[in-house]
């Protein structure tokens, strides 16, 4: 098995990744959104729209 983010063999410790720097990586991308599934669901869009508009309102 290889490692879904490098491609190296992955280490047994780390599984299904070969580092803990791999795993890392991986859990920043979850944490950050790039892991997102896209929905058509019409309710998810409508709390999408009404999240984005209160974030628009919020001082930055």
């Amino acid at each position: 098995m290889s490692c879904p983010i490098c491609a190296r063999e992955t280490d047994a410790k780390f599984r299904p990744f070969c580092s803990k720097r791999c795993a890392d990586v991986d859990l920043a991308k979850w944490l950050t959104g790039s892991y997102a599934v896209p929905s058509d669901d019409p309710e998810d869009i409508e709390q999408a729209a009404i999240a984005s508009q209160e974030a628009q309102r919020k001082p930055h």
